[in-house]
């Protein structure tokens, strides 16, 4: 496993840290090495602490009991993640699940960390509070597709965003999505038909 400190030199959230508050990190933050199809973090699991990806991809969704899920979002290295840091300023449970998609290298910051940082470092404060913003926008605009655009749209668009060469099953396309794997097959299909795929 990768030392604390190698990783914090690569965590572009962290630099700039007067040498007290480094050295606090150093003790307290966590390296973090999962490899794909790690869960992460689950549903009504207390939150712990904050990821900070370093390399890799966490895919965070909400599942629902008959088992359909719909992708919120990703973590990539140099975002954070909002369903995080919201339990964590709230004190509250997971209300969706984090995947490393890819194998994730990453620093957890434990949620007494977390919140000092949010204290006593201001340029960490507004970083997380901007990252917080933008997911924020980018969940609305989720809620904006899922709600106002027809699914034939929102697959298309998928599709056209990951072009030219697109890799996974019906099944990864229908989760990403919020549907299920039947009527993906018949919007590809009938993509087909016309001639667009």
């Amino acid at each position: 496993m990768p030392d604390v400190a190698e990783l914090l030199s690569q965590c572009p959230t962290l630099s700039g840290l007067p040498q007290a508050e480094a050295e606090v990190v150093l003790r307290h933050a966590i390296a973090v090495n999962a490899p794909a199809g790690t869960i992460l973090f689950d549903a009504g699991a207390a939150c712990q602490a904050l990821p900070l990806v370093l390399s890799g991809s966490i895919r965070v969704l909400k599942r629902a009991d008959t088992g359909r899920e719909i992708s919120l979002y990703r973590v990539r290295p140099g975002e954070l993640c909002i369903v995080t840091i919201s339990c964590l300023l709230g004190g509250d449970a997971y209300p969706a699940t984090g995947i490393a998609e890819t194998d994730v290298t990453a620093i957890a910051l434990p949620r007494a960390l977390f919140m000092r940082l949010n204290e006593v470092h201001p340029p960490f404060r507004a970083e997380v509070f901007h990252l917080f913003a933008e997911r924020l926008t980018g969940l609305m605009q989720l809620i904006e597709e899922v709600a106002f655009r027809k699914l034939d749209q929102r697959l298309a668009m998928l599709l056209a965003a990951r072009a030219p060469r697109i890799t996974g099953s019906h099944q990864q396309l229908a989760d990403e999505l919020g549907s299920v794997r039947e009527i993906v097959s018949r919007l590809l299909k009938q993509f087909e038909e016309h001639g667009w795929l």
